[in-house]
């Protein structure tokens, strides 16, 4: 009996057929749009090939549908909803892992270190998407070569499943934003991979203390701040938001998840923050953790508002609500790579989208 492995909490599919290289890829798309999983035994890199043509087909499909959007909110939505319906066709093609974690297909890669680093201990015969196991493989690569971040001349190694900072831009703010001599104690709301905590504690802070609800954050932003030398002067501590130790702080940092809507995996956390959940929560309790005359620095792009997703408005209340003032903001331009792909449904809204740091105090 094989154990059902999804990251993505995806359901297992109710009915699974045995597939190899025999299977045509029109037949294998009328089976996946159908709910069927496929779980391969056939060679490897075949399967690899397959799902390559799967994903030209869903594309394709989805192309005949397009519309001409009204207007940025329906583009999103639309957007989001054929990225949910991708993923879970794609998702349909198998691979059975076994006890020590290999794949037993011809030309099959070692999987072995990238699945240990993402499920620990062998737990027996599993099953999960190709898809998938292409995006632990994936991160294992990024984990051994890491993310070079200029602000701190050194090397960011991400887990799977952790926010990694390649784009740079909010990164880039934390470490050029003025910063009191008198800071000795920050927060770091939200730590993920340990890189602001690293920033804040290259520009001198005595002592931090770094939250995520996450486990596989904390360990992640363990190793790369043991690594770097900077595990004396921070604290990991799992919490939702605010430390449960630690009464107030100079200085209380925090990067959320910049867009308003529902996460579909927990690896889109990062991405997504519905109903702001994790913005309305740091700005409502910022007045309560600053020590007086202590700043909160607010990370957000304006993404949101320029996808209809959020007013400026709405975010300001919100900040005057809380019992908080703007002392000043800090913008940058993002220069990741969608800013310039035309061909992105979202292309208008990013191309005007601006970082910022958002200078707060208590009024």
């Amino acid at each position: 009996m094989a154990i059902w492995q999804s990251e993505a909490n995806a359901a297992p599919p109710k009915r699974v057929v045995l597939a190899d290289d025999t299977l045509a890829a029109d037949v294998a798309y009328r089976l996946v749009c159908e709910g069927v999983g496929l779980l391969w035994r056939g060679d490897f890199q075949n399967a690899k090939q397959l799902l390559q043509a799967l994903a030209r087909r869903v594309d394709k499909a989805r192309q005949k549908k397009a519309k001409i959007a009204d207007s940025p909110t329906e583009a999103f939505h639309r957007n989001r909803a054929a990225q949910i319906q991708r993923a879970r066709i794609l998702g349909l093609v198998l691979i059975e892992v076994d006890e020590s974690y290999r794949v037993n297909l011809r030309r099959a890669p070692d999987v072995v270190l990238a699945l240990n680093e993402s499920f620990g201990a062998f737990c027996g015969v599993m099953v999960l998407s190709l898809r998938e196991l292409q995006g632990l493989i994936g991160a294992h690569e990024w984990r051994k070569k890491g993310v070079f971040v200029e602000a701190l001349n050194d090397t960011i190694h991400p887990y799977y499943g952790v926010f990694s900072p390649v784009r740079g831009e909010y990164v880039e703010l934390v470490a050029r934003t003025p910063l009191s001599s008198s800071v000795s104690l920050a927060f770091d709301i939200g730590a993920g991979s340990g890189v602001l905590s690293a920033v804040l504690a290259k520009r001198g802070v005595e002592r931090i203390v770094a939250t995520d609800m996450d486990e596989r954050a904390l360990r992640c932003a363990s190793e790369n701040l043991t690594r770097m030398g900077f595990s004396a002067k921070i604290v990991l501590q799992a919490a939702d938001l605010f430390p449960t130790n630690e009464s107030k702080a100079q200085l209380i940092v925090c990067n959320p998840p910049w867009l308003p809507a529902k996460a579909n995996a927990p690896i889109e956390h990062a991405v997504y923050d519905p109903d702001s959940r994790m913005l309305k929560g740091f700005l409502n309790g910022l007045a309560a953790h600053l020590d007086v005359g202590g700043e909160g620095w607010l990370i957000l792009s304006d993404l949101a508002e320029h996808l209809g997703l959020r007013l400026r408005q709405e975010l300001l209340a919100w900040i005057e609500a809380a019992g908080l003032i703007v002392l000043g903001k800090l913008d940058v331009k993002p220069k990741h790579g969608k800013v310039f792909d035309k061909s992105d449904p979202l292309h208008s809204a990013r191309g005007k989208e601006v970082t910022s740091l958002w200078r707060l105090g208590v009024g």
